[in-house]
């Protein structure tokens, strides 16, 4: 597992707060950062395809998910559904925020390379 820049371990107990935030709108979403710092790639598969939907932070774990896997066109997929989503600002694994349309867009081409990138 090359530099996994855990979006998951990332974004994975997320905090997304909209691009256009109102007053104190902070959310926090699930997003299998448990499941994927643990090594728990189905189990994390699992729990985000039920999620996914259009979340900017489910999308990138799901697609780095797939990437552990191996499953390169299923994480491009998310990845390229994470940048047409609503942009999100969202708080990595290091505790550092990235807007979600640059997260996804890092993560596709980490893809290329042999990492990926995950949400917390």
């Amino acid at each position: 597992m090359t530099a996994t820049l855990i979006l998951a371990g990332l974004l994975l107990t997320q905090t997304a707060v909209p691009a256009e935030p109102q007053a104190g709108t902070v959310e926090r979403t699930d997003v299998a950062y448990e499941a994927m710092t643990q090594g728990r790639t189905d189990d994390a598969i699992a729990q985000l395809r039920a999620k996914a939907g259009d979340d900017p932070a489910a999308l990138i774990n799901l697609g780095t998910a797939y990437a552990r896997k191996g499953m390169r066109h299923e994480a491009l997929e998310c990845y390229n559904a994470a940048m047409a989503a609503e942009r999100y600002d969202l708080q990595l694994a290091d505790g550092s925020w990235m807007d979600s349309r640059e997260a996804a867009r890092i993560a596709a081409a980490r893809l290329g390379k042999g990492d990926s990138l995950a949400a917390r």
